[in-house]
């Protein structure tokens, strides 16, 4: 089992580890800072350094347990002691617009009613689906004003972890239209913004609402009935106002 530093401590850029499994698909460590893709929030990029070589590395995922780090070039070997680096800017940049969807649905949840039915991000913009009857551009202008406000009350964010009967028992915990959940998930992570929101989520986030900025609600869509889509971008603005650390 790696250790994955990125579950207790976004802001970790490095780490030292050593290379315990090797495979085409890619290299396991004891430890590292990247976050596996999952979720809708992208694997990290980054690299690997090691004494006499290194190695990009061009994503991150998990398959049959493994936090696979895919690698373009040649692997390190097995037992080979490495430094693991983020692309901070990318990580910093992904924290700030998952942080902003949490807050999204937290707004449309507690002003509309309406669940998650699907979502994804890349770094600076995202879309959400939500079970709505119908949506517009004037909806979508009305939703941004209130998402930049929600945002803009600095909550801070917090990681916890319950136990998985304690967590499903709580209905708040749950915003995604169907449990995606996996039942061999025990305890539950839970993604916690101030007092606007608390759900599970195992992504990596900044660590108060006001490193996101302002975001624009760019886009409103049908997807179907009671499908409805919106897309959001960050508004620009300094990549690295969070401080990174480094886990030692």
């Amino acid at each position: 089992m790696t250790d994955e530093i990125a579950a207790t401590d976004a802001y970790a850029t490095e780490t030292g580890a050593t290379v315990v499994a090797v495979s085409g698909d890619g290299v396991v460590l004891d430890r590292t800072v990247f976050y596996p893709r999952g979720g809708g929030q992208p694997g990290d990029t980054g690299v690997l350094e090691w004494e006499n070589g290194s190695a990009a590395v061009i994503d991150t995922f998990k398959r049959s347990g493994s936090l696979l780090h895919v690698v373009g070039g040649d692997p390190p070997a097995v037992g080979t002691g490495v430094t693991a680096r983020i692309d901070w800017e990318r990580r910093h940049t992904l924290m700030r617009t998952h942080t902003a969807l949490h807050v999204l649905t937290a707004v449309i949840y507690r002003d509309f009613g309406a669940k998650v039915t699907g979502g994804n991000m890349e770094p600076g913009r995202a879309r959400m689906d939500f079970e709505l009857d119908s949506i517009s551009v004037e909806f979508g202008k009305d939703v941004e004003k209130r998402l930049n406000e929600a945002l803009a009350q600095e909550h801070d964010v917090t990681v916890l972890f319950l136990p998985r009967a304690a967590a499903l028992a709580d209905s708040d915990l749950i915003r995604t239209k169907v449990n995606l959940l996996p039942d061999s998930v025990d305890p539950i992570r839970v993604v916690q913004i101030g007092n606007i929101d608390r759900q599970a989520d195992g992504g990596t986030h900044v660590a108060n609402t006001r490193e996101v900025g302002r975001v624009n609600v760019v886009k409103t869509e049908s997807k179907g009935k009671a499908n409805k889509r919106m897309r959001i971008e960050l508004v620009p603005r300094p990549a690295t106002s969070g401080e990174p650390g480094a886990a030692r």
